[in-house]
């Protein structure tokens, strides 16, 4: 355990340069008094780590010094591999860049974890789109995402869900892949999410903007993903399962109203529950689906729809 803070402590110095004794216990998660035997032990071993006295001081390195990565773990050394999203980093414009890296770490890592490395590459893989869906085609994600590393504002002409073209100067803050696509976070008049495939056209200007200090992008993201389903998924649908139709609720009903069912345990016969869906319409093709293993209890209109259908449906298997 030592020895794994002790490496964590020679990284975090190395990473960011100088840094006090309070600031490297909060990374650890130690006392300072720790972080104090700590620094000890290290110049003991004759690592060059240095005390800056006064306002400004804090520990650092000696200028030039580097350490090789012979102290990672075998998982730590398997998880740098499993990390390197070679598709995603190719869309990006960095796949030259990470397979370098991949060779510089590969050289840099001691033999036995150089070949469990090779194996990670070998056995695991990973494919981002989902089902039924090819990647999408996004021409313009490396310009965008030049912005974004570089901190430029940017001018793209944008295609809306409507078909509608907009034109629009964004400040880039982070690009998020999910499920295979990609998503710009930009600042525009508030904070705004855009599809990369439905960029048009994108220009880098020589502009540059101030992040918001408090912004994370992860929050962001998170918070914004919760909105969008619930607007997507406004209405509420009660409805009793079999046992059957419970299980294949959570497989056939799509994720969002699978995760409504998380946790839910048939209860007899029949079990109420309540699901979100999209819309009425969806929601009449979406439970007709599961068959004789669900009834419609609320809303009233719906259920005399599912009601008309199956009435229809009889109609046209009879002689």
């Amino acid at each position: 355990m030592r020895a794994s803070r002790l490496l964590s402590l020679l990284l975090l110095l190395q990473s960011r340069g100088r840094m006090t004794a309070r600031q490297l216990a909060d990374e650890l998660e130690v006392s300072v008094r720790t972080v104090y035997r700590d620094v000890e032990a290290l110049g003991a071993s004759g690592v060059p780590v240095y005390a800056d006295r006064g306002p400004a001081g804090g520990y650092r390195l000696v200028d030039g010094y580097r350490t090789r990565l012979t102290g990672l773990s075998a998982e730590e050394a398997d998880s740098l591999f499993l990390a390197g999203l070679p598709g995603p980093a190719a869309e990006l414009g960095l796949g030259a860049v990470v397979a370098a890296t991949q060779l510089k770490v590969l050289a840099a890592l001691p033999p036995e974890l150089r070949s469990r490395a090779g194996r990670v590459r070998e056995r695991f893989h990973l494919d981002a789109p989902g089902w039924f869906r090819g990647a999408e085609d996004v021409p313009h994600l490396a310009v965008v995402a030049d912005a974004v590393w570089r901190q430029r504002r940017v001018r793209v002409r944008y295609r809306r869900w409507s078909d509608v073209e907009v034109s629009r100067t964004a400040e880039p803050l982070g690009l998020v892949l999910k499920a295979g696509l990609w998503y710009l976070v930009a600042r525009t008049d508030d904070l705004r999410t855009y599809r990369v495939s439905r960029v048009l056209e994108a220009t880098v200007l020589d502009e540059g903007f101030e992040r918001p200090p408090d912004f994370d992008l992860a929050d962001f993201w998170a918070g914004w993903s919760a909105r969008f389903e619930r607007h997507m998924y406004p209405m509420r649908v009660t409805v009793r399962l079999t046992p059957e139709g419970l299980g294949r609720a959570r497989v056939l009903l799509g994720l969002v109203a699978s995760r409504a069912l998380e946790g839910v345990t048939p209860e007899g016969a029949w079990t109420t529950v309540e699901i979100p869906v999209e819309s009425p319409d969806h929601a009449l093709v979406d439970l007709a689906r599961l068959g004789p293993d669900v009834e419609v209890v609320a809303p009233a209109d719906l259920r005399a729809r599912v009601i008309d259908t199956l009435r229809a449906t009889l109609a046209v298997y009879t002689p």
